[in-house]
Parts: structure tokens; C-alpha cells; sequence
């Protein structure tokens, strides 16, 4: 399949078709000077969206999506060559942290907004990892010295920013919610109404309204097919992740067991 069938078929807009060229022209790079190149962070859709466009491309080994951490949610793409077995993330990432006084209670959207206040290119960064009285960032490796040099507040906060090693992140416990129910049929709409405690009706709704996404990807269809594995997220509501799909009831019913992220 050529580059613009390519675009055409994984592309579900004019911005992302801009952003699955660039990964194309990271792919080509690497295999014609047969040395390792890696996208900037990419969000969980981007993320998707490249993992779209390399199956549609019959691409499925030589590549890796990395965020300094298992479990990242913002990840590099790297595209490795025939001499490499596995991505060297640490160098192109830079991991920081951010203390503060005890007293203050910044927030992710906080040191968020103050990172984008610097000027700082959101693809820059890869996640934040708030604890108390202190945040990790992991960042592109080309911006983490003016970090260190400029970044020295969130609003009112005081930040002492300092550099450490990957192994020294601290990842926040994930809360998660586990949900067991039984559903008529792994329809999407079906599979939401349990996983958000709503009808099947309104989910329906949200649905059709664009606010649900499979996979970070948009589906207004109600009757898209769900499996295990899947991520399903509705805005201003969260997300959760179908964990199991198990047998059928007496009744002829699924069992499912979801996990939703509080």
C-alpha cells in the first residue's frame, strides 16, 4: 500500500494525517541510515492512531512505544534497526522531579499549566507523576535543561526542581474500581451502561453524541463489537478497561469484569 492510501485508510483527520506522515518519515529514516529514531510523547489517541497506521502498513515488529515507566500513559515511539533488539529510552528522555513545601497542594492541572505557561511544546512531555509534596517528570532530553534552568513555580507554588534516574520514579498507585455484571451482548453501548452505572439508553446517547471512545478513538456506532482488552472512556466520566470477558449465564447472558480508573 503506498504512503497516501496509507494516510487515507488510518487517518481520521487532518491533523492526524499530519502527525502519521511524520511516524512514516521516522519509519523511513530508520531503515535507510539503519540507525534507532523516535517520535516526540505522543498522547494515548496519537498512540492509537500509529498503531493503526503500522498495522495497515503490514509493519508489526521493529518498534516499541516507551514513557519511562511501565504502565506510562504519554509514550516515544521508537522505531529500532536490524542491530537493535530493544529501544534505548533513557536517551531520549530526562526524568526530573519537583518538590515543594508541605504546605502547598499543586495539582497536576497546575504544574501543567505552568509547564505550558514556559512555552513548553506539550509533546515534550511525557507524564507527570504527582505525589506528596513532590512531582516526577519525564521529559524529552533536549528540554529538561531548560527546565532545570527556568521552570521554578506552578502560580504561587515554589518548585525546587532537581534530576534523577528512571529507577528512582515514584508512580502513584493506580485506584482502580472493579465491576462484575452481565451484560445481553458485547455491544458497546451495552459494555458502557455497566461500566459508567447507567442505562443502555443513555449511553446510547453519549454514544452518538461523540463523547465515548474504544481505544481513544471516537465510535458513534452503538452496536461496535467490544473484547477483552479493550479501553473505553466517555468524557467527563472517565475510563475503564474490559479485564475479562468470561462464559454465558443460565440466562444467556456475558459476564464481564471491568476495571474504572477513579
Amino acid at each position: 500500500m503506498d504512503r497516501r492510501s496509507l494516510l487515507d485508510r488510518a487517518a481520521k483527520s487532518a491533523e492526524e494525517r499530519v502527525l502519521l506522515g511524520h511516524i512514516l518519515d521516522k519509519y523511513d529514516q530508520c531503515r535507510q541510515r539503519n540507525l534507532p529514531t523516535n517520535t516526540a510523547f505522543l498522547s494515548p489517541a496519537e498512540a492509537q492512531g500509529a498503531r493503526d497506521l503500522l498495522r495497515a502498513a503490514a509493519i508489526h515488529e521493529g518498534f516499541a512505544l516507551l514513557g519511562g515507566y511501565e504502565g506510562a500513559e504519554r509514550r516515544m515511539l521508537f522505531f529500532l534497526p536490524d542491530w537493535q533488539e530493544e529501544a534505548d529510552a533513557p536517551d531520549a528522555m530526562a526524568f526530573l522531579r519537583a518538590a515543594w513545601h508541605e504546605s502547598e497542594h499543586p495539582t497536576h492541572r497546575d504544574l501543567l499549566g505552568s509547564l505550558m505557561a514556559l512555552g513548553v511544546e506539550r509533546e515534550t512531555l511525557g507524564d507527570i507523576l504527582v505525589s506528596e509534596g513532590s512531582a516526577d517528570l519525564i521529559v524529552s532530553a533536549g528540554v529538561a535543561q531548560y527546565l532545570l534552568d527556568n521552570w521554578t513555580g506552578a502560580g504561587r507554588t515554589a518548585l525546587r526542581l532537581t534530576a534523577i534516574g528512571a529507577d528512582a520514579l515514584r508512580v502513584p498507585e493506580q485506584k482502580v474500581k472493579e465491576i462484575r455484571d452481565t451484560v445481553a451482548t458485547l455491544r458497546l453501548d451495552a459494555v458502557t451502561a455497566a461500566g459508567f452505572s447507567m442505562s443502555r439508553g443513555k449511553a446510547a446517547e453519549l454514544i452518538a453524541a461523540g463523547r465515548v471512545q474504544k481505544n481513544y478513538r471516537e465510535v458513534t456506532k452503538g452496536d461496535a463489537s467490544v473484547a477483552q482488552g479493550d479501553v473505553i472512556s466517555a468524557r467527563g466520566l472517565g475510563k475503564f478497561e474490559v479485564a475479562e470477558v468470561g462464559g454465558l449465564s443460565k440466562k444467556g447472558r456475558t459476564g464481564i469484569l471491568l476495571r474504572r480508573y477513579l
